[in-house]
């Protein structure tokens, strides 16, 4: 089939933007997995450079609906899509910004008050990373249970035990053993209650450090924990698997991607309590919060067997997860969708008086 027959338009939007977070890496991986999985099927619309990030909403808007006007339906993985369009399928990672407004730009949280309800309700089908955030979009945005899909993300393969930490290590200089958190500098990745934490690390030799960029969208709260900012692709699995443990804090999260690449890199994970954390990390890490944070990250980072003892766990866990099952169930779920009659679709639309755009 002609390529610019293809029935599917994948917007790719987030796939082009220079830092990656767990959206972009689900983005990534989509754009490039599905073309491959089914290459009749799928067309990659990538934005102009320069428009990958604030500056690409008019085209996502306005140019993206029109550059996939011939195709019956558009897949968005990064939250956003075509508001005006009755073709989406849109993955919505979590409802972070609506549940913790305080952890971002006014801008950008009326943004997301603006867009996400309308997204929702009018999108073909709904993709969620987890079943916590299933039930946010039912809870919170009234989307109907029939109309949701479950699609986890996968972890990379380049996340395994016998990575090369050495190249991580030199570039951030981490000459002795270190405990690793990750995450953007939000207010919601709760980065200050490991400040107790650190200090008791130092004291038996480990230091703790924090990975993740900054974004000028995002509200962080001032830690005197050392960041590493922004950490390049090649060097990612390095700071992973030369971590003695990984720990992720948060008030809030869709799913915990970190938290699965972790295990993969066999690194033992601790995780808060806090929205899909419990279900992503399974049996296979130890989930604590408030006053029992210190000690399980503690016991994690110094005491072998238990660290031995999860890591086996998690590489368990972890290979449950793939990046082949994501783009396998997203296709499945897109699939169902043109294998419907025409003529349902159609009457949805007449039904609601509006149009394909």
């Amino acid at each position: 089939m002609d390529d610019f027959s293809a029935p599917v338009a994948i917007n790719a939007r987030a796939a082009a933007r220079s830092e990656i977070g767990g959206v972009e890496r689900l983005a990534r991986e989509m754009a490039k997995r599905l073309p491959v999985l089914r290459p009749e099927r799928y067309r990659v619309m990538w934005p102009p450079p320069g428009l990958a990030h604030r500056a690409g909403h008019a085209w996502e808007q306005l140019a993206l609906p029109l550059q996939a006007a011939n195709c019956r339906l558009t897949y968005s993985p990064a939250n956003l899509a075509p508001v005006l369009s009755r073709k989406n399928v849109v993955v919505i990672h979590d409802l972070a910004a609506l549940r913790h407004p305080e952890a971002y730009s006014d801008v950008y949280v009326a943004y997301q008050r603006c867009m996400l309800p309308v997204l929702a309700r009018r999108a073909r089908i709904v993709i969620t990373v987890s079943e916590f955030s299933r039930r946010e979009l039912i809870e919170v945005l009234g989307v109907p249970p029939e109309r949701i899909r479950v699609v986890p993300p996968g972890v990379d393969e380049r996340f395994r035990p016998a990575v090369n930490s050495g190249p991580a290590r030199a570039r951030f200089g981490l000459a002795g053993p270190y405990v690793l958190a990750l995450g953007t500098a939000s207010a919601r990745k709760n980065f200050r209650a490991l400040e107790a934490i650190a200090q008791a690390l130092r004291a038996r030799g480990i230091e703790l450090v924090v990975a993740g960029s900054d974004r000028s969208y995002m509200r962080g709260t001032g830690t005197s924990l050392r960041r590493l900012g922004y950490v390049e692709e090649d060097l990612l699995p390095g700071l992973y698997a030369g971590a003695r443990a990984f720990v992720l804090p948060s008030l809030y999260e869709g799913f915990g991607l970190p938290c699965l690449e972790a295990m993969a890199s066999g690194v033992p994970v601790v995780a808060s309590s806090a929205g899909a954390l419990p279900e992503t990390v399974g049996d296979a890490g130890l989930i604590a919060d408030g006053p029992d944070l210190p000690g399980a990250v503690l016991t994690v980072a110094c005491d072998e067997h238990v660290a031995e003892s999860l890591s086996a766990a998690g590489a368990r866990r972890s290979a449950e997860f793939s990046w082949s099952r994501t783009a396998a169930l997203t296709d499945d779920a897109i699939g169902e969708l043109l294998d419907a009659p025409v003529t349902s679709h159609r009457s949805e639309r007449a039904a609601t008086g509006l149009g394909m755009s």
